[in-house]
């Protein structure tokens, strides 16, 4: 008996070893644990891009080869690490890479639903609220993707601008921000 409860305690110790990395990274994702070792700034963070024109890199310097060109000043990104003068950085669909800081923004910005836009499928459209209240009234209907200028959020709603207008969306149709997250 005593062999196969030790065996029982060895497949869960395994087992809880191997999950380790999946919990620490749940928890990177819903709070900053670190500091940069460049910019002393919280990683992970959210930060957008300064220029119309960003070159993603597989590693950290003009030596790596230039995977991805972002072609959208504004896009929402997450810093993940930085070494010197680099960023590396993940993007909404998840693809990462490194930027030079130089080519980052603190500007906080954030996708709307980007999780809903599909391949020949019109963009789905959500309400900008006038105040943050799911019954208040629409100001505008904005579509999955569109960049929002981020002016604050209380961890449940943030107030936006989106072009000529400012309303309030849920925090959760935002990609940009964490859940949760505070900004003042």
């Amino acid at each position: 008996m005593s062999g196969v409860a030790g065996l029982w305690r060895a497949v869960a110790a395994a087992l809880l070893v191997l999950s380790a990395p999946t919990l620490l990274i749940g928890q990177v994702d819903a709070q900053p644990a670190q500091k940069g070792s460049s910019s002393g700034l919280a990683i992970p963070r959210f930060v957008s891009l300064k220029a119309d024109r960003v070159n993603l890199r597989s590693g950290p310097g003009t030596d790596y080869p230039t995977s991805w060109v972002f072609n959208r000043a504004g896009l929402p990104v997450e810093v993940l690490n930085e070494y010197e003068a680099w960023r590396q950085v993940r993007d909404a669909e998840g693809s990462t890479g490194w930027v030079l800081h130089t080519m980052l923004s603190g500007r906080r910005t954030a996708l709307v639903l980007p999780w809903e836009l599909k391949e020949g499928q019109p963009p789905p459209q959500i309400p900008l609220r006038e105040d943050d209240n799911p019954q208040a009234r629409p100001v505008a209907f904005v579509e999955a993707g569109v960049i929002a200028n981020i002016s604050r959020c209380d961890g449940r709603w943030c107030l936006v601008v989106i072009g000529n207008y400012r309303g309030y969306i849920e925090q959760n149709k935002l990609w940009g921000v964490y859940a949760g997250e505070v900004i003042k």
